[in-house]
């Protein structure tokens, strides 16, 4: 039975190298930069921008991150209309088989806008931070905390407030207070609807995000 002792030390040893090539190529994937996913909605995806994206706040993160000569690229996850249930099940989709190292959860928004309940959407954010951790146990993760306007009623938004800093303070993870602070509700930046930032709004939701995420780059 020698030879099956060989054999199985035949095996390990090329899970152990495959393993190992896996991890290298993910990690040269980007040209040997890390990678940072925003997994968000239509205000991450630049909703209503001329320039779409490329004026929405992760491509000016990019730009940050360039100015300051780190190696990370940004990936744009945002879909317009999404939730927290749709990026629960989309994440293993944003993530892509490149993963991430940083994820940025900017997700909340039409759930509020929607009357979900806030237990619903604790319960997707806990759900997507499972994922993305069972893709890459090291990935750091950051959640970026909405607010709903005081017509939802103060039981509500103060309940749906709470919800992001639960959530980061359970998981450890780096919170972004509010996503849109300095840009909410002023209609200067913010297109006709009064809810998608314009080309100035992006520029300061950038700034709050950078504040918290340079951090973790």
């Amino acid at each position: 039975m020698a030879w099956m002792k060989w054999l199985a030390l035949a095996l390990l040893v090329v899970i152990g190298t495959g393993a190992g090539v896996s991890t290298a190529a993910a990690q040269n994937a980007n040209g040997g930069k890390k990678r940072l996913v925003v997994l968000g909605d239509s205000i991450t995806a630049g909703y209503g921008l001329d320039g779409g994206t490329s004026e929405a706040y992760p491509a000016l993160i990019q730009k940050k991150i360039d100015d300051a000569g780190l190696a990370w690229t940004v990936a744009n996850a945002g879909v317009s209309g999404d939730t927290t249930a749709g990026g629960l099940r989309r994440i293993d989709w944003a993530l892509g088989k490149d993963g991430a190292d940083v994820l940025l959860i900017a997700l909340g928004g039409n759930d509020g806008l929607r009357g979900i309940s806030p237990e619903q959407t604790e319960k997707n954010l806990l759900g997507i931070v499972a994922k993305a951790r069972a893709k890459n146990p090291a990935m750091k993760i950051a959640i970026a905390g909405m607010q709903m306007p005081a017509n939802m009623g103060q039981d509500y938004t103060d309940s749906f407030k709470a919800v992001f800093p639960k959530v980061a303070e359970a998981e450890k993870a780096t919170l972004i207070p509010f996503l849109l602070e300095g840009v909410g509700g002023d209609p200067e930046l913010n297109q006709d609807d009064r809810i998608h930032p314009t080309a100035e709004g992006q520029k300061i939701i950038a700034g709050n995000v950078w504040e918290k995420l340079q951090t973790l780059l």
